[in-house]
C-alpha cells in the first residue's frame, strides 16, 4: 500500500475491531422489531414479549378487527392470522417457531418428563451395503415385473436382541439436554453447532429433534479450508498484475535472476501462507494432517492460475472478471463431485472428496489420490512452464487482448526451428487442461436426464477438443503467416493429431481407468483400443481449422471450429451408438 492509503487502512481496521467487539457484546440485532403483532390474548402477548423480533400490541378484539392490515400478525379469538403478504407469512412462520419453543419449555419443566416425551430415540450409523457398480457402468436396472408374487426371503434369519426399555441416562441429564438443544434439528442449527463449543446435545433425542443425516456435513469443513486459499491466491494475482500495470516489474527482470527463480520467489510466500492456514484449521478442527495431501495440488493450481491471470489481465477490471470467473468454475469443479462421496466414482474427480473421506474416517488409497489429483499436478506444471517461458519484458508489458495474449504465450513457447515438433509437444502438454474442462462438463451434466446429458456432453467435449487442438495452429498462423503453405497445413494437422493422441491415450490409460468404466466416460473417451481412428479424427479436425484459416483468414476460424466440432460429434455419436 502507498503511504497515503496506509493511515486510512489503520483507522478502518481499528473501527472494524471496535464494531466487532460491540457486536460480540450486544449481539446482532438486525431482526429486532421486524414484525408487528396485535392480540387480545395476554398469554400470547407474554409468549412473544421475550422474542425481540416481535413488537406486540395488546388490545381488544373489536379494535383488531378494524385495523387488521396494520399488523403483520393478528392473534384474536383463539386464532392466528397472518397478513396476506410475504412479510405476513414470514411472521406466521416465526410465530410457529416461538410457540414451539414455548411449548417445549413447558414440557421440559414437567415433573414427569416421560409423560411429556414418551418416546426417545438413539440413532446408530450403519454403513450402506448398496452396490452402485451397475449404475457406474450405465446398466439398466429393471423394476420387478407386475403380476408376480411377492418376493420372500430365503436362508436363515438372524435374531436381533430386543432393545432395553430403560435409558442409559438419568432424567436430569435428559432434561438438561432438552434445555440446551434447539426446538428442532434444522440444518442451520446443525451446521452452526459443528464449530460451536456449546454443550453436547446428548445421545438420546425426541422425534422433533431427529432429522435424517445430510450428505453435506463434511463439506462445511471443506468451505473452511478452500475460501482462505481463494483469498490468498487473489493476493498473489493482484501482486503480479500490479507490477505489470504500474511497470514495477522491470527492476526484477533486469536482475541476473532468471524467470523461474523470480516466479518461485513470488509464489513461495503465498504457498507457505496457504499451508500454514490449512495446518491451523486442521489443528483447530482436530483433523488429520493427511488432509493436506490432497490440498497441496489444489493450492499449487490456484497459484498457477493466479500467475497466468495476473500475466494476461490488462487492467484491474479485467483482472476482477477473470478471477471471479476462475473462482466460480473451480468452485463448481471442486464441490459438486464431493456431494457424491461414497456414492459414485464421479465424486473422485475432485480432490476435496479425499478430504471428505478423511473427515469421515474412511480414508483414501494411493490409487484414489493419483486419480483425484493427477490432472491438478499436470495442469499446474503446464501452466507454470508456459508462464516461465513468457516471463519477459515483451510479454509482460504488452497491451494485446486476452485471446491475442494467450496465442502469443503459446507461440513464444514454441521452437522456431522445429515448429511441427512444437505443435505435437504443445498438444501433449495441454491434455490435462482439456481433461479438466471435460471433467467439468461431466460434473455439471451428470445429473441431467438421459439422453440429453449425453448429447450435450458429446457436443461440448468435441468443441473443447477442437478449440484446444487449434490453439497451436492459430499461434503459428499469427506468428509466421508465410509459414502456412498447403503442405505445411497438412503436416501441422498431422503433428497436432499425433501429439493430442499420444497425450490423451497416455493419461487416459494410466490414470483415468475408473472414469472410462462408466457410461459418461465411454462418451468422453471412446475408442481407446483403436489408435488409428482417433488419430484420423484429431488430424481431420486440425486440418479443417487450418484449411479454414488458410483459405479465409482469421475470420474463417469460428466457422472452421464449428465444422470440426460437427465432424467430431458425428463420429462420437456413431461410435457410441454402436457401442450401446
Amino acid at each position: 500500500m502507498s503511504k497515503d492509503v496506509l493511515p486510512m487502512t489503520v483507522v478502518l481496521l481499528v473501527a472494524l475491531l471496535l464494531a466487532s467487539g460491540l457486536i460480540a457484546e450486544n449481539g446482532i440485532r438486525l431482526q429486532d422489531g421486524i414484525y408487528t403483532v396485535g392480540t387480545d390474548d395476554a398469554g400470547a402477548a407474554a409468549i412473544l414479549a421475550g422474542d425481540p423480533r416481535f413488537v406486540v400490541s395488546l388490545t381488544d378484539s373489536a379494535a383488531l378487527a378494524r385495523s387488521q392490515d396494520a399488523y403483520d400478525l393478528v392473534i384474536a379469538d383463539g386464532a392466528v392470522r397472518g397478513n396476506p403478504t410475504e412479510k405476513g407469512r414470514a411472521a406466521l412462520s416465526a410465530f410457529a417457531v416461538a410457540y414451539r419453543n414455548y411449548r417445549n419449555s413447558v414440557y421440559t419443566g414437567e415433573d414427569d418428563l416421560f409423560a411429556a416425551y414418551p418416546l426417545w430415540i438413539d440413532t446408530v450409523e450403519v454403513t450402506s451395503s448398496l452396490d452402485f457398480t451397475a449404475t457406474d457402468n450405465g446398466q439398466r436396472i429393471a423394476p420387478k415385473p407386475q403380476g408376480e408374487t411377492d418376493v420372500r426371503p430365503s436362508g436363515p434369519v438372524e435374531d436381533l436382541p430386543t432393545p432395553p426399555a430403560t435409558l442409559a441416562a438419568s432424567t436430569e441429564e435428559l432434561r438438561r439436554d432438552l434445555a440446551d438443544a434447539p426446538a428442532e434439528n434444522n440444518g442451520i442449527a446443525r451446521y452452526l453447532g459443528m464449530f460451536s463449543s456449546g454443550p453436547d446435545p446428548g445421545e438420546f433425542k425426541t422425534p422433533s429433534q431427529l432429522s435424517p443425516p445430510l450428505p453435506f456435513d463434511s463439506l462445511i469443513y471443506i468451505f473452511v479450508f478452500i475460501f482462505p486459499l481463494y483469498f490468498t491466491s487473489q493476493f498473489a494475482m493482484m501482486s503480479i498484475a500490479n507490477e505489470r500495470i504500474e511497470r514495477r516489474g522491470e527492476i526484477l527482470l533486469s536482475t541476473p535472476a532468471g524467470p523461474l527463480t523470480i516466479i518461485a520467489g513470488k509464489m513461495l510466500p503465498y504457498f507457505l501462507m496457504m499451508i500454514a492456514v490449512s495446518s491451523a484449521i486442521v489443528l483447530i478442527t482436530g483433523g488429520s494432517f493427511l488432509i493436506l495431501l490432497p490440498l497441496v495440488p489444489v493450492i499449487l493450481f490456484f497459484l498457477a492460475a493466479a500467475l497466468l491471470i495476473g500475466m494476461t489481465a490488462r487492467s484491474f477490471r479485467e483482472l476482477s472478471f477473470l478471477s471471479i470467473f476462475f473462482s466460480t468454475v473451480m468452485t463448481s469443479y471442486l464441490f459438486f463431485p464431493s456431494i457424491f462421496a461414497n456414492v459414485h466414482v464421479i465424486s473422485l474427480l475432485s480432490p476435496l472428496t479425499l478430504v471428505v473421506l478423511q473427515f469421515q474416517g474412511t480414508g483414501f488409497s494411493a490409487a484414489d489420490y493419483v486419480y483425484a489429483t493427477a490432472l491438478f499436478w499436470l495442469s499446474t506444471a503446464f501452466i507454470f512452464w508456459l508462464c516461465t517461458r513468457n516471463f519477459t519484458e515483451e510479454q509482460l508489458f504488452s497491451q494485446e487482448s486476452l485471446t491475442s495474449r494467450l496465442c502469443s504465450f503459446i507461440f513464444a513457447a514454441m521452437s522456431r526451428e522445429h515448429p511441427f515438433a512444437s505443435l505435437a509437444v504443445i498438444n501433449v502438454l495441454a491434455i490435462p487442461l482439456v481433461f479438466m474442462v471435460q471433467m467439468m462438463y461431466l460434473v455439471l451434466l451428470f445429473n441431467l436426464p438421459l439422453p440429453w446429458s449425453l448429447v450435450a456432453l458429446i457436443l461440448l467435449a468435441a468443441f473443447t477438443e477442437e478449440v484446444a487442438r487449434s490453439v497451436g495452429i492459430v499461434a503459428l498462423f499469427r506468428g509466421i503467416p508465410d509459414f502456412f503453405t498447403w503442405r505445411n497445413v497438412v503436416v501441422a494437422a498431422a503433428a497436432t493429431g499425433l501429439g493430442f493422441l499420444v497425450g490423451e491415450k497416455l493419461l487416459l490409460l494410466v490414470m483415468m481407468a475408473q472414469v472410462t468404466g462408466s457410461l459418461f466416460g465411454t462418451v468422453l473417451f471412446s475408442g481407446v483400443g483403436l489408435l488409428w481412428m482417433p488419430f484420423l479424427l484429431h488430424t481431420a479436425g486440425a486440418l479443417i481449422v487450418g484449411a479454414a484459416l488458410k483459405a479465409g483468414g482469421r475470420g474463417a476460424y469460428f466457422p472452421g471450429i464449428l465444422l470440426a466440432t460437427a465432424v467430431h460429434a458425428s463420429y462420437n455419436l456413431i461410435l457410441i451408438g454402436g457401442a450401446l
